[in-house]
């Protein structure tokens, strides 16, 4: 194309409702365990490399996600097994245990408290 073309992927926000926040924000950061770049009463954001993922209050948001499978958060990780045992630990359910795609990666699922979905991704070596 032309000029002005996308070059990449800034982030993902995910929009919660106030009442709902903290629960939201201490599963990103106490559960998952990611180290926030920035902490607001009613935002918080995490970055890999300038890639973010941040999770905010917005006002016409309502409850649980009514569609989780609209979107998809993929987390890379280096070893899918340790940190699905970590996460079980802290009590996080998966609806599909880590396992081997075709591609030669590794996914396992899981929501967030508000119902959205996040995976795990190994990718292959």
């Amino acid at each position: 194309m032309g000029a002005g073309p996308i070059e990449g992927l800034a982030g993902v926000l995910i929009w919660t409702e106030a009442d709902r926040f903290p629960a939201m924000a201490g599963f990103y950061r106490d559960t998952l365990g990611l180290a926030p770049r920035s902490a607001k009463s009613d935002f918080i954001n995490f970055d890999w490399s300038g890639v973010r993922l941040s999770v905010g209050v917005h006002d016409r948001v309502c409850g649980a996600s009514r569609e989780a499978l609209r979107i998809m958060i993929n987390l890379t990780v280096g070893d899918i097994r340790a940190v699905h045992e970590r996460l079980t630990r802290a009590g996080v359910i998966f609806s599909r245990a880590p396992a081997q795609e075709d591609w030669g990666g590794w996914v396992a699922t899981f929501a967030d408290p508000d119902g959205n979905i996040l995976q795990l991704m190994q990718l292959p070596t």
